[in-house]
This record gives structure tokens, C-alpha cells and sequence, in this order.
């Protein structure tokens, strides 16, 4: 239990500051509510309507989506590399430099194609 203690008292820090937080701005935040308060914010343009089905969107906004999430996972992939770095050597450098081109070549023919201009 010693072992885990230092997460606990971390984890209780951490939810006391997130209640702290809300309790706070729950108490001293202003009680007055408005339409421009309620309604949702888009860049101070007035919002438009949406549709009854919640709209459609286009299929660039999953793609850029998905890109976001592979190059997400291959900086997960680089931190352990980087702690072990040392006990690899030049294997694990000839893997990686692999999985780096790997995905590079994937940006490449995204960039290519044209998926990150937004029109």
C-alpha cells in the first residue's frame, strides 16, 4: 500500500482542486442569464440553425480526424522508444526510422491528395 500512496494522495489533490473549482465558480459566477449567455458560441457569428436530424458533416472532418488520431499514436509509439533508447541500439533505431518513413509516406500521399486544405 506504501507503494501505491503518493497516487492516492495525488489523485485526492486532484479531485479537490476540480470540486474546489466548481464549487468556487458556482458561488462567485454571475446568477444573470441571457440569450447571448445560452445560446451556443461560434466565433461571435451569429449560430445558424441546425437541422431537426442534427445536419451532416463532411467527410474531410472524419478524415482529418483519423489523420490526427494515427499521428496521435505514433508520438504514444515514440515515448517508450525514447526511454529505451539505450537498451536497443541500432536495431531499435532501424525500427523506428521504418515506422517513422512508414507514416511519412502516408502524410505524403494525404498531403498529395490534397486531404488537409479545407475549402
Amino acid at each position: 500500500m506504501n507503494v501505491y500512496a503518493p497516487i492516492l494522495i495525488l489523485g485526492l489533490l486532484a479531485f479537490g482542486f476540480a470540486a474546489f473549482s466548481v464549487v468556487t465558480a458556482t458561488i462567485t459566477g454571475p446568477k444573470r442569464y441571457n440569450r447571448a449567455r445560452v445560446d451556443s458560441y461560434e466565433c461571435g457569428i451569429e449560430p445558424t440553425p441546425q437541422p431537426v436530424g442534427g445536419g451532416r458533416f463532411p467527410v474531410k472532418y472524419y478524415l482529418t480526424a483519423m489523420l490526427y488520431i494515427i499521428f496521435d499514436i505514433e508520438i504514444v509509439f515514440l515515448y517508450p522508444w525514447a526511454v529505451a533508447f539505450d537498451r536497443l541500439a541500432l536495431f531499435g533505431l532501424i525500427e523506428m526510422v521504418l515506422f517513422i518513413v512508414t507514416v511519412l509516406v502516408v502524410y505524403a500521399y494525404v498531403w498529395r491528395r490534397r486531404g488537409l486544405e479545407w475549402d
